[in-house]
């Protein structure tokens, strides 16, 4: 049974969305700021996070980051900010989904179901749950979600684990960054930043740069390749 912890101040609102999700079948905790969102995602583990912007003690989009640095937790973010250049801002700095305000329960339904089914079932295009992958002295075992470099355990993010079994699957095959957006990141659009700052925290868990790579090449303007060391 999936946990959902809403955070949301407006009271009308978080009843109708509480009441909504239980009738799902989920677990659901609410809470109405953003501090008390961050103690419970710190203190409970939670299968997804509603995430109201408006919130009375911090701006939501600060709480995004905060929560980002204590979980890769999935992140569904509720706005009444529908310009485009806020929403790519907010996938950018972590959410991992968001709605515009009103919404309906049949959408939020249906991107909580989408999110959760990512979440569990990691980016599209990795291998079967049950396979293993294995590049040079990097290991990658899907169904555990477990990477391991030279026999080493790698401490991954959900993001990070994402895409490296992406690119290892592919083992020598450059992979335009359109596609990482869209098969890793389920984004239709967003800047090269977002690829960046994730294969930069790659290559130092890896233990390589981008001026010296061991699996990690990026060919500047085409994509990235992920291929064992020479």
């Amino acid at each position: 049974m999936p946990t959902v912890l809403v955070v949301e101040d407006d009271h009308f609102v978080r009843s109708a969305l509480i009441r909504h999700l239980t009738d799902a079948g989920h677990t659901v905790r609410s809470v109405g700021t953003a501090l008390e969102a961050l103690r419970e995602v710190a203190q409970v583990g939670f299968d997804v996070v509603i995430l109201d912007l408006g919130l009375p003690d911090l701006d939501g989009s600060e709480a995004l980051k905060m929560l980002r640095g204590l979980s890769d937790v999935p992140v569904i973010v509720a706005t009444a900010r529908d310009d485009e250049a806020e929403i790519v801002r907010l996938l950018n700095a972590g959410a991992d989904d968001y709605l515009v305000k009103p919404f309906s329960v049949e959408h939020l339904s249906a991107r909580l179901g989408a999110v959760l089914r990512r979440a569990r079932g990691g980016a599209a295009g990795e291998p079967a749950a049950d396979a293993r992958i294995r590049v040079g002295g990097l290991e990658i075992d899907a169904r555990r979600r477990l990477a391991l470099l030279d026999g080493g355990q790698l401490d991954l993010t959900r993001r990070e684990f994402d895409l490296l079994a992406f690119l290892a699957a592919r083992p020598g095959v450059v992979v335009p960054r359109r596609e990482l957006l869209a098969e890793v990141w389920r984004q239709s659009y967003g800047d090269d930043q977002t690829i960046d700052v994730h294969l930069s925290w790659l290559r130092r868990k890896l233990g390589e740069t981008a001026a010296r790579p061991r699996y990690l090449h990026t060919l500047r303007g085409v994509g990235v390749k992920l291929e064992p060391p020479a």
